[in-house]
């Protein structure tokens, strides 16, 4: 646990020679001053001593007109001392009795955790960004992207499921009507049968006249053809015999109204089958529609259930597929005391060792703003140093020129 005691800046940035030694008993350091002063260098110089810096996000260290620059930064701990040159930068890291780390940036890096976080910065990144920022900080006992993926295909599979269903559309079944059609064909092989039977009987029935006819003539000529006419009378004993063995006679007319109308029956059967199958496909698709949306409650649960058990530096404090929440909404539209509270959680969070944070740019934050991160500083026993135009109300280091006013 440790904090800044003492820093002192030569030929930084816009910094001629400055030494400040913070009060150890207030949690605030104020630095104020007008735009171009070297504010901004005091705080910069804080993270180049335990950051370093390089060419692409410091292209000048040194002071314009000078040739080396150097920052001493001492914590309760350690003592860094970093040296600028045309060459580049040097770096040794002692401990309060003299004693050189061999690898000094290493253990700036385990002190340090991820000091470069402003908490006013935090408000200004985006969504996705502070998103990030805060999954760094949480366990969680799933994968945010795996579970946001798979949400996703449930979702999107979900959807198009409700869209089959709906282009189905409306659908009328007649309960009374059969699912199996009537068969035209056998209906009209029915009816062939019986004209065959008719045509049979009426055959037979013209027989048994002719045989009429003949024993009529025969007796007429009983004497010259007795012979034929016994013949003809067994004829005919034999036809009136056989009639007994003759198919039924039966009406056709039944038959052939319903001919007449099983096109229009089957297109019913058919219609109201076509119907019972929408039915069915709907109910399938329903089932399939509840089935993800189980599933898809079961991956909101599971993110829940993790969310409930992960640590997170400020309760209330969550995260959605959209970004950062506070209080189940987007930390976006939290108030700006509430965007300030939970940023420095997190910068709190970020930094467990080093108990430092910088805030640029402090003169966005009004009176009881200021006053807040104050509060929240002492609280948890945290050094916060921070830039404001100004004199600070009379409370703050005045920085004019690259040097401190006295």
């Amino acid at each position: 646990m440790s904090r800044i005691i003492s820093l002192q800046t030569t030929n930084y940035k816009r910094l001629k020679a400055v030494r400040i030694q913070p009060d150890q008993n207030g949690n605030l350091v104020v630095i104020g001053g007008n735009n171009g002063q070297g504010k901004s260098s005091i705080l910069d110089s804080i993270t180049a001593a335990l950051g370093g810096v390089n060419a692409k996000t410091t292209p000048k260290p040194i002071r314009d007109g000078e040739e080396r620059a150097e920052i001493i930064l001492e914590t309760e701990d350690l003592i860094v001392v970093r040296r600028f040159a045309a060459g580049g930068s040097t770096l040794t890291v002692k401990s309060p009795d003299g004693a050189v780390y061999p690898k000094g940036q290493a253990k700036l890096d385990d002190l340090l955790g991820k000091l470069s976080l402003d908490p006013l910065a935090f408000t200004q990144l985006s969504d996705k960004e502070q998103l990030a920022t805060l999954l760094d900080l949480v366990e969680l006992p799933f994968s945010p992207e795996k579970l946001a993926a798979e949400r996703k295909k449930l979702f999107d599979a979900r959807a198009d499921v409700g869209r089959q269903g709906k282009a189905i559309g409306d659908v009328t079944v007649d309960d009374s009507l059969p699912t199996e059609e009537t068969s035209a064909s056998e209906i009209i092989a029915k009816i062939r049968q019986l004209e065959a039977n008719a045509r049979a009987r009426a055959e037979w029935a013209s027989g048994i006249r002719l045989a009429e006819d003949k024993v009529s003539a025969i007796r007429e000529q009983i004497k010259e053809l007795t012979a034929e006419l016994a013949h003809w009378e067994s004829t005919l004993k034999t036809r009136l015999d056989g009639q007994e063995d003759l198919p039924p006679a039966h009406d056709t007319a039944p038959l052939e109204a319903q001919l007449a109308s099983v096109e229009d029956n089957n297109a019913a059967i058919r219609a109201n089958n076509a119907a019972l199958s929408k039915v069915a496909k709907q109910a399938e698709l329903r089932a399939e529609y509840n089935s993800l949306s189980d599933k898809i409650q079961a991956l909101d649960q599971k993110k829940a259930d993790g969310l409930a058990k992960a640590k997170f530096p400020i309760d209330d404090l969550g995260f959605d597929e959209s970004g950062v929440t506070y209080q189940g909404v987007p930390f976006k539209q939290a108030s700006s005391a509430e965007q300030l509270r939970v940023s420095l959680a997190m910068a709190i969070a970020l930094n467990p060792k080093l108990r430092v944070i910088r805030i640029a740019d402090g003169s966005l934050l009004d009176k009881d703003n200021l006053a807040l991160v104050e509060s929240i500083a002492r609280e948890h026993d945290f050094q916060v140093w921070i830039e404001v135009v100004g004199d600070g109300d009379g409370r703050g280091i005045i920085i004019e020129d690259g040097e401190v006013k006295e």
